[in-house]
């Protein structure tokens, strides 16, 4: 099949809005990405990515004669032969998510009568495929095929899993035509398509993000178990993930998951669960796990320290991972809430993050370098994995620091060599 380039416009600015857009451009697409954010516009248009993705400026760059950056709706929608939705769905205060900003993005494309797909790539609830494609009939667009495809995309590979996917996913119910379509945009990505329809399509991102959750969970599990058991839990999930059967991803004990996919999507489910009539116990203790195991290292601290007021805490790490600034349901905000509530005066040090102006970070202190947060301080707790913390002198650290005291969250460190250097030195399920 002769490959033909596609006129699509991508409705959010988002990680997922840029990342596909910019890759479909990669791909050999004429594409606009339409905002209603004026600053994030007027900064992509200057050149300037206002999100920290590897690869992801670069690729930018690198199609800007295929990539175009818009507030205005008309030049948006002018000769667009593909509307992909890729704006944000938030929990509501029920706990649903809320979907404005889809319906705003279906309406808004009443008149845009060149469409021949629509394609939802944001995360939503089963059953908004049928919702959405009502609305197109009523706007006018009962010609324009319905796609759900779903994103599976992490933060800080976003770029390389696009590219590189282990399969696509495509929902249509029926539509082979807009099924076709969407296939073929993704031509020169060697990854198998799946089609199914709009409901299977729905229920898989959900699925997946829930199954990692509990993987994390549940290795966190095994590591409460491991310390009061003695046994140490790197060593036993490094034997588990042997096994043929369930491989070694995602069995990293820690101080919980967070990020915008995880709590979302997994919160997602079991209020879906909830609104069919039955109760999913097992996402909601996955749920419970992850919220007892981000206080984790409050503990640990008072074990230690005692009183923790007036005490000056390090927090080495903010992102929610290494790899990314985003800080939406990162554990580092938990902790830092929890510090300041307990009268400690927080430090942190992250390479990325962007926390903004808002508490609790307005009243924590941020340094440049790990050295200058730790001088002087009584407690530190490694909150994100960053590769830069394995290279940190901890041996001149031990003599910076008022007390040496570390939390390891994330289970970084060598225990033997921390003590060595005299270290109280506490992890996740290691003796």
């Amino acid at each position: 099949m002769t490959f033909r380039p596609n006129r699509v416009t991508v409705f959010g600015a988002g990680y997922i809005g840029l990342v596909t857009g910019a890759c479909l451009a990669e791909l050999g697409h004429d594409v606009v990405v339409r905002d209603i954010d004026p600053a994030k516009v007027e900064a992509l248009q200057a050149g300037e990515v206002p999100i920290y993705e590897p690869g992801l400026g670069d690729m930018i760059a690198r199609n800007k004669e295929r990539l175009r950056f818009t507030l205005d709706l008309g030049e948006a929608l002018a000769q667009a032969e593909v509307a992909y939705v890729c704006v944000d769905t938030p929990p509501s205060a029920s706990g649903d998510a809320d979907l404005s900003r889809v319906w705003s993005v279906v309406r808004s494309l009443a008149g845009a009568e060149g469409l021949r797909a629509v394609v939802m790539k944001s995360t939503v609830p089963i059953g908004t495929g049928a919702r959405a494609r009502a609305l197109l009939d009523e706007v006018g667009l009962a010609g324009a095929g319905y796609v759900s495809n779903p994103e599976f995309t992490a933060e800080g590979r976003a770029v390389r899993d696009f590219m590189g996917p282990d399969r696509i996913v495509i929902g249509t119910d029926g539509d082979e035509t807009a099924a076709a379509l969407v296939a073929g945009l993704h031509a020169g990505i060697d990854a198998p398509v799946v089609t199914m329809d709009v409901r299977s399509a729905e229920t898989v991102k959900l699925a997946s993000n829930a199954l990692l959750a509990t993987r994390i969970s549940y290795a966190n599990e095994m590591a409460n178990l491991c310390d009061r058991t003695g046994a140490d839990v790197t060593k036993v999930l490094a034997a588990v993930g042997m096994d043929h059967r369930l491989g070694p991803y995602f069995l990293n004990a820690g101080i919980g998951w967070g990020g915008s996919c995880f709590p979302k999507d997994v919160e997602a489910l079991r209020q879906i669960a909830s609104n069919s009539g039955f109760h999913p116990m097992l996402l909601s203790a996955v749920i419970d796990v992850n919220n007892i195991q981000r206080r984790r290292p409050l503990q640990g601290l008072k074990d230690a320290l005692g009183d923790l007021a007036g005490r000056e805490v390090v927090l080495l790490g903010m992102a929610f991972k290494p790899g990314t600034d985003d800080m939406r349901e990162a554990p580092s905000t938990v902790l830092a809430s929890r510090l300041l509530a307990e009268g400690a005066r927080v430090r942190c040090w992250d390479p990325l993050a962007r926390p903004g102006d808002v508490e609790p970070w307005a009243s924590a202190v941020r340094y440049a370098s790990v050295e200058e947060a730790l001088e002087g301080a009584d407690a530190a707790v490694v909150v994100t994995e960053w590769p830069q913390l394995a290279g940190v002198d901890w041996a001149a650290v031990a003599e910076l620091m008022r007390r040496p005291v570390v939390f390891d969250g994330r289970n970084l460190l060598e225990p033997a060599r921390m003590r060595e250097w005299g270290f109280t030195y506490m992890s996740i399920g290691r003796p």
